[in-house]
């Protein structure tokens, strides 16, 4: 199928071959009206006096009006994203909105002994970045130009809310004025703060080894693979966005998104690729432009309407299926002193594999959007990462709370976590994470767009014959690992018991070579050896890496996945055990994985009890 069929997907034309399934939810891949969504917070007034400032919500914690156009209400007890027979969303549900997700019983605190949080580097004992993926010195200095006294940023009042458009539905206008933004940012003096370059180097000191931990003696301070993650980067796009408004004199301009999780922009936006635009840059992979659809997965496939299928998939595993509790998509925690101890879903799924879509193979490593020394100097990065963000709130106020109902993290390691950046003044400013938690109280949401993915359950499998014939030659777990992942690999897991159950399937010590990108997928009793076809039950999840700086140039994690839904999705309440295979994205080695269980969800075991 070529890329002309790709292109009419767009224009919302009808192919001549459909898959089964994508022909089974097509009105909701297509449809303009089923759930929009802008993203509203339920009101303060839910929230006890302590609890509301510590969450710093909008104001006052006395009830808020809600905004105009903004109508939700409290979900009721047993509001599901599977209730129906077809293991669909109810859309009745959705429709009306899944508000107020954050009860005083949604909080989620860390037991044990408190650490302290990380604290902002030490900008005058800023050092040499290194490119992850060669080990070299990067070859320009990503430390930034001034060095002056710091002051506490105060989230000024919000008068008028910014609304992040999509970046396929946005007028000439729109890109008229963004060009303008971007091309005065690239004039402003090389050694003014608020320059392109200057910004872009932000990402490279913070994810390439050029601070330090304070007082932690040469352990970078990293903000990728842990709860950092999503906070860094949302503060990291307040100032950029509010620099573009000061240079052109709107402080009502609101960066673009790119919804690569929407069939409708699953290609690079249009106003990227103009070669006489400020928003172009040459540094990209030629495969990936219009009309290519991008590649959440990297799996290689080429027909479009697989692509879309996978991707759907993709969205609906990493936003609902894998996550028990709120690590499993913000990250694990990072305390001073301590090294980042993995992704969550989201960063370690879409997020990364956009970046490696976008990055040009034909540069030494990747270059621009494919290696974090180099990404920030790709416009499309910040359009990127605003729908990374749009996929944190939506996770955090708009998806259902009764697959993770606890999507806070009151943790004050967390809460009290810091970083510096420069304001649109180009005055440098100390911020906090408990001050980011809320998009709406700084300022700014997203234009309502479909989520197609937010039914994208896949269908059930039923047939067991071949995985009954796989399972009887499939060897045990225990006498494969430790491995190496350099090929696929199949093998057996003892279940926790019989009957359906609420389980983990956990990979433990999994070690990982930081200098170059790794992937690799789950699935579980697969009953073809097809692993690009990935909108089936028996896909579960993925783990991806960008190329990035670390102690030995290794890390090590623990990545866990949730299976309750996969074992309503497929026919082993009666298993003694499932069939698991990995399947590596990446070429040669990389990966290697100490063991693999499977043990009982701890957060549905509190559930049990306290119900």
């Amino acid at each position: 199928m070529n890329g002309n069929w790709a292109l009419s997907l767009y224009k919302l034309g009808t192919p001549s071959k459909q898959k089964p399934h994508l022909k089974a939810t097509r009105h909701g891949i297509f449809s303009s009206s089923l759930r929009h969504h802008h993203l509203r917070r339920p009101s303060s007034s839910l929230f006890p006096p302590s609890l509301c400032q510590a969450y710093t919500f909008p104001h006052t914690c006395k009830a808020q009006p809600p905004s105009p156009g903004f109508l939700r209400r409290r979900p009721k007890k047993n509001d599901s994203v599977d209730d129906t027979p077809q293991g669909k969303v109810d859309r009745r549900n959705m429709l009306l909105g899944l508000g107020g997700l954050y009860g005083a019983t949604n909080l989620v605190s860390t037991p044990g002994a408190s650490a302290n949080p990380i604290q902002p580097p030490e900008l005058d004992k800023c050092g040499v970045a290194t490119n992850a993926a060669n080990q070299k010195p990067v070859e320009f200095s990503c430390c930034p130009p001034v060095t002056q006294k710091i002051i506490d940023y105060k989230l000024p009042p919000v008068f008028q809310m910014k609304i992040r458009p999509s970046a396929h539905r946005v007028s000439p206008e729109y890109i008229f004025k963004y060009n303008l933004a971007i091309d005065r940012m690239k004039r402003l003096p090389q050694d003014d703060p608020r320059n392109f370059l200057q910004q872009a180097n932000i990402h490279c000191a913070y994810c390439n080894g050029a601070y330090d931990q304070p007082g932690q003696g040469t352990l970078d301070l990293q903000v990728h693979e842990s709860w950092l993650f999503f906070p860094f980067h949302r503060w990291y796009l307040y100032f950029y966005e509010r620099i573009l408004g000061k240079l052109i004199g709107d402080p009502t301009f609101a960066l673009p998104f790119w919804n690569w999780d929407n069939p409708k922009g699953m290609t690079m936006p249009p106003m990227f690729v103009d070669p006489r635009s400020a928003l172009y840059d040459e540094k990209r992979n030629p495969a990936s432009l219009p009309p290519a659809v991008v590649d959440l997965g990297n799996t290689k496939v080429t027909d479009p309407l697989q692509l879309v299928a996978n991707n759907l998939t993709i969205m609906y595993s990493e936003m609902i299926r894998v996550n028990a509790n709120v690590y499993d998509f913000m990250g694990q925690p990072l305390r001073e002193g301590g090294k980042p101890d993995g992704a969550g879903s989201s960063e370690r799924g879409s997020h990364t594999s956009v970046h490696i879509w976008v990055g040009d193979p034909r540069q030494p490593t990747g270059e621009d959007l494919g290696n974090f020394y180099s990404a920030g100097r790709d416009p499309l990065f910040y359009c990127h990462h605003a729908n990374v963000d749009r996929m944190w709130t939506l996770w955090q106020y708009f998806l259902p709370s009764n697959k993770v109902p606890d999507k806070r993290i009151t943790d004050p390691d967390f809460l009290n976590a810091a970083f510096l950046f420069y304001d649109e003044n180009a005055q440098l400013v100390r911020v906090t994470v408990k001050d980011c938690l809320d998009n709406l109280r700084m300022g700014y949401d997203f234009e309502r767009i479909d989520l197609p993915w937010l039914d994208y359950r896949p269908p059930r499998q039923t047939a067991k014959a071949k995985v009954l014939r796989t399972s009887s030659t499939a060897p045990k777990a225990s006498t494969l690992f430790p491995l190496n992942l350099d090929k696929v690999v199949r093998f057996q897991v003892d279940k926790t018991k019989k009957g359906k159950a609420d389980e983990l399937l956990v990979l433990e010590n999994v070690t990982v070579e930081t200098t170059k990108f790794l992937k690799f997928d789950v699935f579980i009793n697969d009953e073809d050896d097809n692993a690009t076809e990935l909108d089936k039950a028996a896909y579960l999840g993925t783990y991806a890496q960008v190329p990035h700086k670390t102690p030995n140039r290794t890390a090590t994690s623990t990545i866990r996945m949730k299976l309750t839904d996969l074992y309503d999705d497929m026919d082993v309440e009666d298993d003694d055990s499932i069939v698991v295979t990995l399947v590596p994205r990446h070429e040669g080695p990389g990966v290697t994985i100490g063991g693999i269980k499977i043990i009982e969800d701890p957060e549905a075991t509190k559930t049990t009890k306290s119900s």
